[in-house]
């Protein structure tokens, strides 16, 4: 880009993620130059997935404690979710997704299906979410799931009927936005 340049780093931060302050100079549409500052929170790229069963007319999601949801209202503090993960090391988005499938909600899954990537805040975190869709059935149950004891995780497997998940984004019940953009996806191409 030719309207930035100057940019300077300044780490405020580098425990579970990343937070830097960035100083840069920006040339605004006028023509003008400005100094400006930004905090960014770099805790890598993720992976999130919607399993679907079509003959049950089920989904499932997963729910758990989010400390930034209870900073902001500890009413809301347990999340509705999709399963997800971080990418690590040199795993794709489809090897972290599986992986996080067995390790998270307990199905065993081969394949999955990309259908979107977004960032979900691109005003302060550099986060990337590759999103997947995926069928599962009975016989593809490993485990229980609810994460790893290793990475501090208590997540509860819920199994619900779509219908119900669509009713609870417009009761507010889910509020996790790539959640709500997988079930409307699923909604949309008529998964379920």
């Amino acid at each position: 880009m030719k309207n930035i340049k100057n940019i300077e780093h300044i780490n405020l931060s580098h425990d579970w993620a990343k937070l830097d302050r960035i100083e840069y100079d920006f040339q605004f549409k006028n023509g003008e130059w400005k100094r400006l500052k930004r905090e960014t929170y770099n805790r890598g790229n993720g992976a999130a997935i919607l399993l679907y069963n079509k003959n049950k007319g089920t989904v499932v999601l997963t729910k758990q404690f989010r400390m930034p949801i209870y900073e902001n209202n500890p009413k809301d503090s347990m999340s509705i979710e999709v399963c997800a993960g971080a990418i690590d090391g040199n795993d794709s988005p489809l090897q972290t997704i599986i992986r996080e499938t067995e390790e998270e909600v307990g199905y065993k899954i081969e394949e999955a299906k990309q259908v979107l990537t977004a960032y979900t805040s691109p005003g302060a975190l550099t986060e990337k979410m590759y999103l997947f869709v995926a069928e599962y059935n009975d016989q593809m149950k490993t485990n229980d799931g609810g994460g790893l004891e290793s990475e501090h995780e208590e997540i509860e497997l819920l199994e619900l009927p779509f219908q119900k998940a669509i009713e609870m984004i417009e009761n507010e019940e889910i509020i996790d936005a790539k959640t709500i953009m997988l079930i409307q996806y699923a909604q949309i191409h008529q998964l379920v």
